[in-house]
């Protein structure tokens, strides 16, 4: 089912020069849905319908699994969860996740009943080479257009320094959501090598022998893992816990590109001591940490926590930056190894 894409994905990849370099980087998606019937549930979608869905994005389905509250999919491409009103699609590569959009609202109404967005985010790191991106996502000025086209009451935003490491927002200028909702990034690269060759075949068969020799098992205990290693090398998995809360991680092994992401929306009044797990599991060289909350989550107020960090340990703060929106409070923080 899955093996065309794979063999993309190979082919961008393998070997170590310039020439097989693989964007790690992710564009991600959320999209909130309202107005269908009392029964609506996006997780009625067919599967054949949501593969037709993701070849627009030029990827595919690895394997899926579920709870009582989510439906989670390992890609070609990094991930996807579907719950009874949100979408989340998470691509890395050469990926044209934004053409999926109005199809996605297509699809939901048709086989859902869902009439309206409630909220929609979408965000990504600054890309390392853009000029490989399909021309719609070479700039995030282009992504911009291409939103407002669905969006009427869209804003988007800058966080960082523009001629350097930053990362885009778009979403809706509205209240939205209004149940608890948060998420957490990190966004990891200059990655630590010998750490990286967890995540190639050369030093583990399979997902999961990745999983527990790098110690990812470790960072959220009691997390049902779907995990896969990609050959020669890369890793992806999902993470699944009751009450619709889950974590996703993406590994780029290669040195000349090295990139990691965690991702995750447990609820947590304050996420150091999760920050410093991933930090300690895979030890970057520079990350980004992004804190999305709104005001029914308890993690409204992570950024309050984060004030004052201007160290942690290992790394020191080079941007911070707080936004509040109509019901979400934002917290970017970028920190980097000290040059000794």
């Amino acid at each position: 089912m899955f093996q065309g894409q794979i063999a993309v994905r190979l082919a961008s990849m393998a070997g170590a020069s310039s020439q097989n370099f693989f964007e790690g980087t992710e564009k991600l998606l959320e999209v909130w849905f309202t107005g269908g019937s009392e029964g609506s549930d996006l997780r009625d979608v067919k599967q054949e319908s949501w593969e037709k869905l993701l070849r627009v994005v030029r990827c595919e389905i690895i394997s899926k699994t579920s709870n009582a509250d989510m439906d989670a999919y390992v890609l070609s491409e990094s991930s996807m969860f579907v719950t009874q009103s949100r979408f989340i699609l998470k691509t890395c590569g050469r990926t044209t996740l934004l053409l999926a959009v109005e199809p996605l609202m297509e699809l939901v109404q048709e086989q859902c009943g869902f009439k309206k967005v409630l909220d929609v985010f979408y965000s990504r790191k600054k890309f390392s080479k853009p000029e490989q991106q399909h021309t719609i996502h070479q700039s995030f000025d282009e992504e911009i257009a291409h939103l407002d086209k669905m969006f009427k009451n869209g804003a988007a935003y800058t966080l960082g320094r523009i001629n350097k490491d930053c990362w885009h927002l778009y979403t809706m200028d509205a209240v939205g959501v209004m149940e608890p909702d948060q998420t957490v990034e990190l966004l990891m690269w200059e990655m630590c090598p010998d750490t990286m060759q967890i995540f190639t075949k050369k030093l583990c068969q399979d997902g999961q022998e990745a999983t527990k020799k790098s110690g990812i098992c470790d960072i959220i205990p009691g997390v049902q893992i779907d995990d896969f290693l990609f050959d020669p090398c890369g890793y992806s998995m999902n993470g699944l816990l009751p009450g619709g809360y889950y974590i996703t991680i993406h590994v780029t092994p290669e040195p000349h590109c090295s990139y990691v992401s965690f991702e995750s929306n447990v609820p947590q009044e304050n996420y150091m001591e999760l920050m410093e797990k991933v930090l300690n599991t895979f030890k970057p060289g520079k990350f980004l940490m992004t804190v999305f909350a709104n005001k029914e989550s308890i993690a409204k107020d992570n950024h309050k926590r984060l004030e004052d960090k201007d160290y942690v340990p290992g790394y020191t703060r080079t941007d911070h930056q707080f936004c509040t929106f109509k019901n979400y409070n934002l917290t970017y923080s970028h920190f980097t190894r000290p040059i000794i």
